[in-house]
């Protein structure tokens, strides 16, 4: 008896899931689905595969390419550095890390050194090759140790801190 009983109620409740997902997916559960519990999981989901998604992929989603207003005789711009950065994964202690990548993207074939950024108070719980990247003062950040960065290269470092510097070119030599 206590088998059959729950047979029965095995069955029942698959029967109950399976009309309920039908009806979902098939259109006909338009009231079901904009109920806030839904919607709340659908948010989920979707911050879910945004956040699982590839590390390189991130990085190139939010980069805004600036178009360089060139005057005669300008070689280079600082619109032609190129600045992406996204998360990557948090230290063993649980401290969130980011990966910054720089890119030298000038369309006449310069290289461009004395690269600054505005960078706040940047700080990091990892250490950062100085050659690479450092801080020399609030919001003035030396990039490759002020030296040529190629055109067409990239430089890639990463930091840990709670929360992502907002970093953007503020000037640049052209070599």
């Amino acid at each position: 008896m206590n088998r059959r009983f729950l047979l029965v109620l095995s069955s029942f409740s698959f029967a109950v899931l399976f009309l309920f997902l039908v009806a979902l997916f098939s259109g006909q559960g338009k009231n079901i689905s904009s109920s806030f519990g839904l919607k709340l999981l659908r948010q989920r989901i979707k911050q879910w595969n945004s956040t699982l998604s590839t590390p390189h992929r991130k990085l190139l989603r939010g980069a805004a390419m600036e178009e360089p207003n060139r005057i005669w005789g300008e070689k280079c711009t600082k619109a032609d550095i190129v600045i992406n950065q996204g998360p990557t994964a948090p230290l063993p202690s649980g401290i969130p890390t980011y990966t910054v990548e720089i890119v030298n993207v000038c369309v006449s074939g310069c290289d461009i050194s004395g690269i600054h950024l505005n960078c706040g108070w940047f700080s990091s719980a990892r250490l950062i090759n100085p050659r690479i990247f450092k801080r020399i003062r609030y919001n003035d950040c030396l990039v490759n140790d002020g030296k040529p960065l190629v055109n067409g290269g990239t430089l890639s470092f990463q930091y840990a801190n709670t929360f992502l510097y907002p970093l953007s070119v503020s000037r640049v030599v052209c070599s």
